[in-house]
């Protein structure tokens, strides 16, 4: 947000005519702005400096504003950003834990995402559906010039035969001392770049099972694992997932130790801001759940494509950080973060390193050099870790900004995540709904959200649920279709 002359309107306001602290008076302006909308959640307030500025006093005076602001839970700080609005405390309660059956299915969802994935190539539809950034959150003009310098520093990367499966050295370098800034081991030699997230967990399920197998996910779980499981012909027992905390370790406790438990190959989970709900496994349940796998001799594949993404300063670690036996297979990519049109992904395969190379080979080969070298460089130079805090705030502002609509405008009744990162939000809507009945009726009118029985294998649960992306930058387009879709929701009722 810009903060371009002193006379900006909803900044200047009188302070004389009350017996009351200027830095006080100063603030309840403030409050009193946020409280009306006109500061929404996840926006920044002027710096100390702009806001003794706006108000002719002194930075002193500026900065006690802000504190009380802040003691009053309306303002938080983040470090090296500024004064952001809160986050209002929500009236609507969580999801409920869900209960999936115990049994093991086979999966068929293939259509509807085709649909869903239609519907997000219209350009007269507001992209609420598929989980898609706003393209302009990311620095466009920045890769641009790196793919530049490279095509003209290395003229034969697009004509020379890539032969290096694993992937360019110098990006795997870079993959591994981002890690190890986070304070997670990864290894060069246990890395190779992907095309996108997707394959990388494709390779990690064909190295560890086979057509029949089982396994082991969260429920409700992203729709492209469904697919992929569809594809190589493996069964998915699902487990109960906690909107906010993830995956019930116990859950997946029980169920090795059941008859069935031996044929369970893996377990896949996103343990940082997971899809569709938002949840984050917290550390103690991490080490749990690779405690688990290793015992059990299973896979743990995780998909740690949201993990930079959070909305706070505080970036959690991956399940992969407590691994200590090399059962953990890592896959994440750019594709969130930085250059989605690049389609760099990345797997650190743990034991199955070797196979996962093996299937690269005979998959695709290799992933375009150009490509990689580019965003090696753009790591190397630090400015990957310089962009990564916008983003974060702007899918802060988002999501506060989505789930204010939700709120204004959903059924009484209705029940939202609270992610602490990412841009997806999981509604629970009243039981009468059924979302994929709405979503005929929304395509009609040009409105667009992913139903929720997508993200079950389960004919039919989660019928009255919805997931809303919040990627895109907020708009008024974005708001008046979210006011719509309300209140096509409110119609279903009857």
């Amino acid at each position: 947000m810009q903060y371009s002359c002193i006379s900006d309107p909803v900044y200047t306001t009188q302070v004389t005519g009350t017996s009351a602290p200027v830095y006080a008076r100063i603030a309840d302006e403030l409050a009193r702005l946020i409280e009306s909308a006109a500061l929404r959640p996840g926006e920044r307030l002027p710096s100390v400096r702009r806001l003794a500025l706006q108000k002719r006093i002194s930075a002193t005076t500026a900065v006690a504003s802000l504190r009380s602001l802040e003691r009053r839970g309306l303002i938080e700080a983040r470090p090296q950003s500024g004064y952001f609005v809160r986050p209002r405390a929500q009236s609507l309660a969580e999801p409920r834990l869900p209960r999936p059956r115990s049994s093991a299915r086979q999966v068929g969802v293939s259509g509807l995402i085709t649909r869903l994935n239609e519907a997000s190539l219209d350009p007269r539809v507001v992209p609420l559906g598929a989980a898609i950034p706003d393209a302009d959150l990311f620095p466009g003009s920045g890769l641009r010039r790196e793919v530049a310098l490279v095509a003209r520093s290395q003229p034969r990367a697009l004509t020379d035969y890539v032969r290096e499966v694993a992937g360019l050295p110098a990006l795997r370098h870079e993959i591994v001392r981002h890690y190890a800034q986070l304070g997670c081991e990864l290894h060069d030699e246990e890395l190779s770049i992907t095309n996108g997230c997707t394959e990388a967990l494709n390779l990690a399920l064909r190295a560890v099972a086979r057509a029949g197998d089982t396994i082991a996910v969260e429920s409700p779980t992203y729709f492209g694992f469904l697919q992929i499981y569809e594809s190589l012909g493996l069964k998915v027992l699902e487990l109960p997932t906690h909107p906010r905390d993830g995956l019930v370790v116990e859950a997946l406790q029980e169920r090795l130790a059941s008859r069935g438990g031996k044929d369970i190959k893996a377990c896949v989970v996103i343990a940082n801001f997971s899809n569709p709900t938002g949840a984050t496994l917290p550390d103690a349940r991490k080490r749990q759940l690779v405690q688990t796998c290793a015992r059990a001799g299973i896979a743990l594949i995780e998909d740690d494509i949201y993990g930079d993404l959070p909305h706070g300063s505080m970036r959690p670690l991956p399940a992969k950080a407590f691994d200590d036996h090399g059962g953990v297979i890592l896959c994440s990519s750019f594709s969130k973060t930085l250059a989605p049109g690049a389609r760099i992904g990345f797997v650190s395969g743990a034991r199955w390193t070797d196979d996962i190379r093996a299937l690269k080979s005979i998959t695709s080969v290799a992933t375009p050099l150009l490509l990689q070298q580019a965003l090696a460089n753009f790591l190397r130079a630090g400015r990957y870790a310089r962009h990564l805090p916008r983003l974060r705030r702007a899918f802060a502002e988002q999501v506060a900004r989505v789930t204010a609509a939700v709120e204004a405008a959903f059924p009484a009744g209705t029940r939202l995540s609270r992610p602490q990162g990412g841009f997806v939000l999981w509604v629970e809507l009243p039981g009468a709904i059924d979302t994929l009945a709405v979503y005929e009726h929304a395509r009609a009118e040009q409105l667009d959200f992913a139903p929720g029985p997508l993200f079950s294998p389960t004919a039919g649960r989660y019928r009255n649920c919805l997931r809303l992306n919040c990627g895109q930058k907020w708009n008024p387009q974005t708001e008046r279709a979210l006011m719509r879709l309300g209140a096509l929701l409110h119609r279903s009722l009857g």
